[in-house]
């Protein structure tokens, strides 16, 4: 099992990722590129800026890591979050996790980005074209 998880301040090289991820014994890479997108609740957003309780939101990351290989058999799991303002079309996250059969990579990526949303304490600042910002409410829900 290899699990690295961490909050970055550079763009996302998703490329790396799966090349950390994937191994000759690991027939499956599944990964998951969250970028921010220019539209949220019927407004035109032009960046998001990204913030965290570091140390808490790292631990979380890697228990929640740790959690996914667990339920779903060994795997090497790797994960970034960036902080920082990031402009649309950016990569907030990427999470890349490599397993021997495709399901279980699959349904451990689905798990870690699920409960990253639910339980990293990672906020966001919107910001809007018409120059206004707003705080999201990360327990607003939203459609998967």
């Amino acid at each position: 099992m290899t699990v690295r998880s961490e909050l970055v301040r550079r763009p996302i090289d998703v490329s790396l990722l799966i090349g950390e991820a994937a191994s000759a014994g690991r027939g499956a890479t599944a990964v998951f590129v969250g970028t921010v997108r220019d539209f949220n609740d019927g407004r035109a957003v032009t960046g998001i800026e990204y913030s965290a309780y570091d140390a808490m939101a790292e631990r979380e990351m890697m228990t929640i890591a740790v959690e996914a290989e667990s339920r779903h058999g060994p795997a090497h799991i790797v994960v970034e979050h960036r902080l920082g303002m990031l402009a649309v079309g950016e990569t907030s996250i990427a999470i890349a996790v490599a397993h021997e059969r495709r399901a279980p990579a699959l349904d451990a990526m689905r798990y870690m980005i699920e409960e990253f949303k639910r339980r990293v304490p990672i906020w966001k600042l919107e910001h809007y074209v018409d120059g206004t910002r707003e705080w999201t409410d990360p327990t607003k829900a939203h459609p998967a």
